[in-house]
């Protein structure tokens, strides 16, 4: 069974607040939270790939915010994502 991730930004580890909002843009506009809908825009359904941080404005791969304890399956997933970055 995989364990819940910690959600922080790959390169500053800012962790995502309830109140912090991503922009649908240029598509349909929406504004909402990307980590509670695993990056899927609830107004017009496309998938983001990427995620921007509101901190340090560094543009990452949305899964690589998700990381997993030792052990956990989902850490295989977190290693292939940090080879994708290099």
């Amino acid at each position: 069974m995989t364990a819940q991730p910690k959600i922080h930004c790959p390169a500053c580890e800012y962790q995502p607040k309830p109140e912090d909002r991503w922009e649908c843009i240029p598509r349909c506009g929406t504004s909402w939270h990307t980590f509670w809908t695993g990056g899927h825009c609830p107004g017009c359904g496309h998938q983001w790939s990427k995620t921007q941080c509101p901190t340090c404005a560094v543009v990452s791969a949305h899964l690589a915010w998700y990381h997993y304890p030792e052990g956990d399956p989902g850490l295989e997933r977190e290693k292939d994502l940090e080879l994708e970055r290099v």
